[in-house]
């Protein structure tokens, strides 16, 4: 009998699970009988939104009930009142996501808000209770004194919240760590956070005795995401150093200058492991870690203001650089088509996927860079080009070896050529080798084009796939009279240029 209802207990476990995003029927759940609810609860409290919740002090009402004494004790000497709360039926912190910063400021607001008549802003939120902290206006002595006292008491409270989820969520996978409190140093942190795979930390606020702390727990990152780095840390250098399999880095540099040569080093010892890169805006790290990624599928760049003689570094790096698996490149803000073209030549055919943009409508060797894509992404589906009319030749060869192309992107560079109706050349190349699949087009450069040769363009679609976005830019109005009736007729499914 015990074992039958042992089975039955596990199959209820699994139906109740399958309604974790519904959190109607789970609250229906609670009041069948106590096992349901003790099946329910915990469902309950780690499928909820944090940030989607009807009543946010209800359920931080219930955090509080879990405060221990201790904690409850700390915040009554500093006369800290927390909404009044009932002895919890279940321990519903353990049961929880551990909160991001954002989470942890509103439950703060959620206490302050009673002690003065003054608005808090939080985390780009507002609390609708007076006055900000950030007012720029200028506060007379009691003002300045309470603004000491209100920032004294947030963090004496943020820091009892935060032992709270340290000591009780267990196994962690991913941590948002924008806070100055030591969390590794908290009762719990090791069973809290020596899973951790995911961890995205801000240096602005965590020094460096803390980042080494947390190396001595966590060592299994496989994603890690650094902001506002504008100077080595030895702390940080530890934590990285100890990751066993670290995949995915994300660099946020600091818009201040700064050096982070032993940063690029450790990056560069973990080189073999790292898998996907994001780095935005280049400026503060050295880019000579570049060279160690040989086993890079993924890159993203963007520039930084202001760093003429770093982007020359940067793309001399990238020139010597062999990322052969490469899959993904996105870069913002650079022009460094010769070096990306060394790149690509490099790669073995496994590129799937370009994204770029550039502000400079002088950048040149933009056909080194078609022709290497031609030749060396046979794979590649999607792909925004800059080029000149002049570089219209080298269209052929891309749409004729790339026969997985499914979306298209045309940008016109400075040109000097200035024939009148010069993009039927480009059209004409679109119309006669264009691959199967390529069904999405963007026009977007400051050629003419003739009505015989988009006609001439959308005829060939009728007998091929329909286009299903087609967007065009600088059209005169006796074109986009064509592009309507093709609209109408089911050749164009969706367009920039209204019926």
């Amino acid at each position: 009998m015990t074992k039958f209802n042992k089975i039955n207990i596990d199959c209820f476990n699994l139906i109740i699970n399958e309604l974790r995003m519904d959190k109607r029927s789970l609250r229906s759940c609670l009041l069948v009988n106590k096992e349901w609810c003790n099946i329910a609860v915990p469902i309950l409290w780690k499928n909820h939104s944090w940030c989607n919740e009807d009543k946010p002090e209800k359920l931080f009402t219930a955090i509080f009930s879990c405060l221990p004494s201790s904690s409850k004790q700390i915040l009554s000497d500093y006369n800290i009142k927390l909404p009044s709360t009932k002895s919890p039926l279940f321990n519903y912190v353990s049961f929880c996501e551990f909160p991001k910063p954002k989470i942890i400021n509103k439950i703060i607001g959620i206490v302050l808000k009673g002690r003065y008549n003054r608005e808090i802003l939080y985390d780009g939120e507002t609390l609708d209770y007076g006055k900000t902290l950030y007012d720029n206006e200028k506060l007379d002595d009691r003002e300045e004194l309470d603004d000491k006292e209100e920032l004294d008491e947030k963090n004496i409270l943020e820091r009892e919240i935060y032992k709270l989820f340290v000591e009780q969520c267990k196994g962690v996978k991913e941590l948002c760590w924008e806070t100055s409190q030591p969390l590794p140093l908290f009762s719990g942190a090791l069973t809290c956070f020596s899973q951790l795979s995911s961890l995205d930390v801000d240096v602005d606020f965590v020094n460096s005795d803390v980042l080494y702390e947390m190396a001595q727990i966590c060592r299994n990152l496989n994603r890690l995401t650094i902001n506002n780095c504008s100077q080595d840390l030895p702390g940080l250098i530890s934590l990285i150093d100890a990751q066993k399999n670290l995949k995915n880095v994300s660099l946020y540099p600091a818009h201040k200058k700064g050096t982070c040569k032993e940063l690029s080093k450790a990056l560069a010892r973990k080189g073999s492991m790292i898998n996907n890169l994001y780095l935005g805006p280049i400026g503060s790290i050295s880019p000579s870690f570049l060279t160690s990624l040989i086993n890079l599928k993924g890159i993203t760049i963007y520039e930084g203001d202001d760093i003429r003689k770093e982007i020359v570094d940067f793309q001399r790096y990238l020139a010597i650089s062999q990322f052969p698996d490469l899959q993904y490149i996105s870069i913002v803000g650079l022009s460094c088509f010769k070096e990306l073209a060394q790149l690509i030549e490099k790669t073995r055919g496994s590129i799937s996927e370009i994204s770029l943009f550039t502000f400079n409508r002088f950048a040149e060797n933009t056909g080194l860079f078609i022709k290497a894509i031609a030749n060396n992404c046979p794979k590649i589906k999607s792909l925004p080009i800059y080029l000149r009319s002049e570089d219209f030749i080298h269209v052929k060869s891309l749409l004729l070896n790339c026969k997985y192309l499914e979306d298209i992107k045309f940008y016109g560079l400075a040109s000097v050529i200035t024939d009148d109706n010069i993009g039927d050349e480009l059209l004409d190349i679109l119309t006669e080798f264009s691959p199967n699949l390529l069904t999405k087009i963007l026009l977007s450069g400051s050629w003419n084009y003739s009505i015989n040769a988009f006609e001439r363009f959308f005829e060939s679609h009728r007998e091929k796939r329909p286009l299903s976005i087609f967007e065009i830019r600088n059209i005169s109005e006796e074109n986009k009279v064509i592009v309507r009736k093709y609209i109408k007729e089911g050749v164009i499914i969706k367009s920039n240029i209204r019926v």
